[in-house]
């Protein structure tokens, strides 16, 4: 297989292909002209295909990522997790640690302080799963449920999709020696043709859904921060304060972006897990501490004995939304963010086994997962229940306060404020990390895998980032956008499927090549 750099040599694109720079440009520049001009308009037509999607295609994103998930395991646990993603005597060039903190600080860090109190408070109010049960909402069986069906949300359904797309571009880069782009992986179905117009359009539905995914979900988090502020503070929860937000996040995660993988990157992600252990410990300690640990190894157990029919699951009512509202919806964002996290992965994965990157991945992620959401969820299901605080009535008029209103609830007066900021500084932080995590893969798809890509680029396109959260929430477009983002998880389903056919195609041939090398003499 041989290399197209596909680089321009002019000054002004040097580093990066021209072709894809000008292309991303005039997309990025028409979605915001038109998501700006016609904003009724566009949110409208956003929401309405995300609502189609939701209504008839429940089907199809479930059947996906159930399809995924199991595929992801079989070549994890098949002869093939042997093969080392670089040559056979690489070894990994990040630590397990340093490892886990990057891939899990790019792709739920945010997502997880936001939700892991508030979701499992709205699904302790009613879902269908207690309804089959014959379960009432506010009790302690409707919250065992509740915390299960979070769990599901950001268990290993989810994170299948993240490291099955990493593991497909490593392979294809680190064994094939390939571009890093998300078009390599479509090498053995089409050859070289991946230089040309097919795989420009595969790379530029990656760009799109990180670039947008990224702006609405800092767009999303700086109204958790400004939240915090105000807390704190009395910081007045306003526009102008959220696009100050914007701006600093965005300086910060450039100059994150800049320094690279193993410093920003590499030093953010790792105080990140070790902030978000202080807050775990507290919640801990000054929680229901014997209710959270029993709590842990029950859900656990509960996750794993219902894990598969949940994913199974399509709701036979018409009348009812919820599955679309909750489920459909998670699985167009986690697939929406599949291009970016994915390559990330790949990106820091070099050295490491298919079967490390899978099992590894997926049960570390996941695990991970669940402790954030047993101690922060759970906590708040507990004040909930105990009738120390109705969180509930937060989770319903003001999802962004939960965090913080659960902290209170705790009763810990000296410590209240200094949780408070330490939330506000890691909502900031993991923030950051997706960000700066999110510049880089933007601008090594535009390199053609360049895992370096030109600093201007990383400035222009991390700065660009803020600017383009800052427009559309100025807009009022970020909820038509974050339709937008998921409707973007349709057509990347489909490349998903094709890159994971194609990644069986090169599994067997490279099989096939190595005992057609061994049956050779002297080979």
């Amino acid at each position: 297989m041989s290399e197209h750099p596909m680089q321009g040599t002019q000054r002004l694109f040097a580093g990066v292909n021209p072709t894809m720079a000008i292309s991303s440009l005039v997309m990025v520049l028409a979605f915001v002209l038109f998501t700006v001009s016609y904003s009724e308009l566009a949110n409208g037509l956003y929401t309405g295909i995300k609502q189609w999607i939701e209504s008839s295609l429940g089907w199809y994103y479930v059947a996906v990522v159930s399809g995924v998930l199991f595929f992801t395991f079989w070549v994890g646990l098949s002869r093939f997790g042997n093969l080392r993603l670089g040559r056979e005597d690489e070894r990994p060039e990040f630590s397990n640690f340093s490892w886990f903190a990057m891939l899990f600080s790019a792709a739920v860090g945010t997502g997880l302080l936001f939700w892991s109190i508030a979701e499992p408070l709205m699904h302790m109010q009613g879902n269908p799963f207690m309804d089959m049960a014959g379960v009432a909402a506010n009790t302690p069986e409707a919250a065992q449920i509740a915390l299960r069906v979070t769990m599901f949300h950001w268990g290993l359904h989810g994170w299948c999709i993240y490291i099955i797309v990493g593991l497909v571009l490593a392979y294809f880069t680190y064994r094939r020696g390939l571009p890093l782009t998300v078009r390599s992986a479509l090498y053995p179905l089409i050859g070289e043709r991946i230089y040309g117009p097919i795989g420009h359009a595969v790379d530029l539905l990656a760009i799109f859904s990180t670039l947008f995914g990224t702006a609405t979900t800092l767009g999303l988090g700086v109204s958790q921060m400004n939240a915090g502020l105000n807390y704190m503070f009395g910081v007045e929860i306003s526009t102008a304060n959220q696009l100050i937000l914007i701006a600093g996040t965005a300086v910060v995660a450039t100059l994150s972006a800049v320094s690279g993988v193993r410093k920003g990157i590499l030093w953010l992600s790792e105080w990140n897990i070790r902030l978000s252990s202080i807050l775990f410990l507290f919640l801990l300690l000054a929680g229901p501490t014997v209710f959270l640990l029993g709590l842990y190894a029950t859900s656990l157990g509960d996750y794993l004995a219902t894990f598969i029919p949940m994913g199974m699951w399509t709701d036979s009512n018409p009348e009812r939304q919820w599955q679309g509202w909750w489920t459909i919806f998670y699985w167009g964002w986690w697939l929406s963010w599949g291009p970016f996290v994915g390559m990330f992965i790949a990106r820091i994965s070099r050295g490491r086994t298919v079967r490390q990157v899978v099992l590894g991945g997926m049960l570390a992620s996941t695990l991970g997962a669940f402790l954030w959401i047993v101690i922060m969820g759970g906590t708040g299901v507990s004040l909930q229940l105990a009738g120390a605080i109705d969180l509930n009535a937060v989770a319903n008029s003001d999802v962004t306060m939960v965090l913080y209103k659960t902290i209170e609830g705790l009763n810990v007066s000296w410590a209240t404020m200094a949780m408070a900021g330490l939330a506000t500084l890691m909502i900031i932080s993991w923030f950051v990390t997706s960000a700066d995590s999110a510049t880089l893969v933007i601008c090594t798809i535009l390199s053609m895998g360049n895992q370096n890509p030109p600093q201007r680029f990383r400035v222009i396109w991390g700065l660009g980032l803020g600017a383009l959260a800052g427009v559309l929430l100025l807009a009022g477009g970020l909820k038509g956008l974050q339709a937008a983002t998921i409707a973007a998880a349709l057509p990347f389903s489909v490349v998903l499927l094709v890159i994971c056919y194609s990644l069986v195609r090169a599994l067997h041939q490279e099989e096939g090549e190595a005992l057609c090398a061994r049956a050779v003499p002297g080979a």
